[in-house]
């Protein structure tokens, strides 16, 4: 078979994938709806119980809404990360800026001003926490050339701002070290309608930024010295990279808390799926296979049978460890 035609297919199937766990999605829950009354609701059709209806808009399909652009936003900013470093072990949060969103949240929360302020305070805590290690990194970008070294400062950011919460952590009273943990399990079902549009935006901005610098994320892949050679300005691609990924990672740490594994699993596991490193194909396929990997998590956690919901940074890590390492073990092989 074309490879062309082969890697078309899996699109298809991967959508596919997409559409039939966001309905499924939709059906998790303690109530029980039929697919059919999910579909009528979403058509526009008047449903046999009113309820229903209030429950999909209100809270499902936002948060299965939020389950498909978190997907998609972390796994594009894992392919740009991958891609800049050419190593598959890289991802978003290899700059920190989750841990710096941690330590803004852990500074408000253990300080007591998060019951004082409004249910914006902790989102805004963590964007500026995320844009503080930004700006640290993309300066040390701007003065150092070698990406090695961006990748430990982002390392050392990382590992210096977890040191201060765990600090914070031994001084901190038992009530709000409770709520600081809540938030660091990550939750995707508090958004709003016009949270999830703001997310929307950033999404389809950096997939068109990314649309359009496919030539020079492919490459860079066969080095820094060949990019240059062919016209490919290596400045502009690790700004493109890093402001993207930082924008990215601080949005939706900022509005669902830090959620891990997804950036760093996903492009890996699209590469050996699609079998190619063209931009031009993994594009959509972390697209579609973020938001497969986050739908599973979240109707995992939705506990079928049961009133709990389990947390989903646990979910991700707990389902995408596994996969990656089965996968490794039969490509025998790493793209990178």
């Amino acid at each position: 078979m074309n490879q062309k035609v082969g890697i078309k297919l899996r699109w298809w199937l991967l959508g596919g994938s997409v559409l039939l766990l966001f309905l499924a999605d939709l059906t998790a829950g303690s109530t029980q709806i039929p697919i059919s009354e999910i579909v009528k609701i979403i058509f526009g059709f008047s449903p046999l119980d009113p309820i229903h209806a209030d429950i999909i808009f209100n809270f499902r399909l936002p948060k299965t809404v939020t389950c498909v652009l978190t997907g998609s936003a972390l796994s594009i900013a894992g392919l740009l990360m991958q891609t800049l470093f050419r190593n598959p072990l890289a991802g978003p949060d290899v700059f920190g800026l989750s841990s710096g969103a941690g330590l803004a949240v852990a500074f408000v929360v253990m300080a007591g001003l998060s019951s004082q302020l409004n249910v914006l305070t902790i989102p805004l805590a963590a964007s500026i926490g995320c844009a503080g290690v930004f700006v640290l990194v993309f300066v040390a970008a701007q003065k150092i050339r070698n990406n090695v070294s961006i990748l430990i400062i982002g390392l050392m950011i990382g590992a210096t701002t977890s040191s201060i919460v765990s600090i914070l952590q031994f001084f901190t009273q038992a009530e709000s070290l409770q709520q600081f943990l809540i938030w660091t399990f990550g939750s995707i079902s508090t958004l709003n309608w016009t949270e999830i549009s703001f997310l929307a935006g950033v999404v389809l901005a950096a997939c068109f930024a990314l649309f359009v610098n496919i030539k020079s994320m492919n490459g860079w892949l066969l080095g820094e010295s060949y990019a240059q050679s062919i016209g490919i300005q290596s400045k502009k691609v690790k700004t493109l990279a890093i402001v993207t990924t930082s924008i990215l990672t601080g949005v939706v740490t900022s509005l669902c808390g830090p959620i891990a594994f997804v950036g760093l699993a996903v492009p890996h596991m699209t590469r050996i799926l699609l079998g190619t490193t063209n931009h031009k194909n993994l594009l959509p396929g972390v697209i579609f296979l973020g938001s497969v990997l986050m739908l599973v998590c979240d109707i995992l956690a939705n506990m079928p049978g049961g009133g709990s919901v389990l947390p989903v940074n646990a979910m991700t890590s707990l389902i995408g460890a596994p996969i990656v390492v089965w996968i490794l073990i039969r490509a025998k092989r790493v793209y990178v």
